[in-house]
């Protein structure tokens, strides 16, 4: 089965090799019709705690590092 990556933007980067990507989802709502956006924060391993706030990153589903660490950052993304 593929992992699943994701694009968003980091909002933390205060923890040792964590970082928080806020990732913006947008869908038609089923009854309304209109364009709603979500948004979910993920924690995801960045080993070299190279990414800082403000940028945009790829994660991508890994096994479990920790409690709540299920991704890896794989990528940072060209503006």
């Amino acid at each position: 089965m593929p992992k699943r990556i994701l694009q968003g933007t980091v909002v933390s980067d205060k923890n040792e090799k964590t970082v928080v990507v806020r990732v913006e989802r947008r869908f038609a709502h089923p009854v309304m019709r209109k364009i709603v956006r979500r948004t979910k924060n993920y924690k995801a391993h960045d080993e070299t705690n190279q990414y800082k706030v403000g940028d945009e990153v790829a994660i991508q589903e890994c096994a479990p590092i920790s409690k709540d660490k299920r991704w890896t950052v794989v990528s940072a993304i060209e503006a």
